[in-house]
């Protein structure tokens, strides 16, 4: 277990240190992944910003997610899920409207000025952790249309499955454990306490 989320930042920069990745500029995904941004920047000696996200919830289950977008409209959708679930075409365009918006708000809110150029640049793109992984997902897919160089997914924790699947999207995932009995992000972290706004943003001071 990960004492907490700076103790999980620094055993993430010693594996992608292990690995020789270095980033020109890593993106955290609020609100938990700035405490491990914060210290993985500092460790690649990178400029932090941040990449933001809002998960599309399922009808009648919002807590359920059957896709993300990111603060530019690129989106993951889980098309099993919306088959299964029969999600119509007009309730998923109507609340990927509502969470570009969300997102894009989110964004302007923790970043001072326009977003990072990313064409050509090494990418590292760090969360405290990824279960299915939606938000992750929606962040990538905003990274590569901006076509960097390289782009790497870096988290202490996620499902084996998961990863597999980011995989397809990013050039490396860097991830410190990998356990076959997953259950939530959280339980892998002995102090796992929300992190507020004001705390996140003074990560990107």
């Amino acid at each position: 277990m990960f004492r907490d989320r700076t103790a999980a930042g620094e055993r993430l920069a010693d594996a992608l240190e292990e690995r020789g990745i270095d980033a020109d500029i890593v993106l955290a995904i609020p609100r938990g992944g700035l405490p491990l941004g914060r210290v993985v920047a500092d460790r690649l000696d990178a400029p932090l910003d941040v990449v933001v996200a809002s998960k599309v919830g399922a009808p009648r289950n919002e807590e359920y997610a059957v896709g993300a977008v990111a603060e530019d409209g690129a989106a993951w959708l889980n098309e099993d899920a919306l088959d299964r679930l029969s999600v119509s075409d007009d309730y998923l365009e109507r609340e990927r409207e509502r969470e570009r918006e969300v997102a894009a708000e989110k964004a302007a809110t923790y970043r001072d000025g326009g977003r990072s150029d990313l064409t050509g640049r090494r990418v590292a793109v760090v969360d405290d952790g990824v279960a299915t992984g939606a938000t992750m997902r929606a962040c990538l897919g905003l990274v590569r249309d901006e076509d960097p160089e390289s782009l790497v997914v870096a988290v202490p924790v996620g499902p084996p499955n998961t990863l597999d699947g980011l995989a397809a999207l990013a050039d490396e995932v860097v991830a410190v454990e990998r356990p076959g009995n997953f259950g939530a992000v959280g339980a892998h972290y002995r102090n796992f306490d929300q992190v507020s706004d004001e705390e996140a943003m003074s990560y990107l001071s």
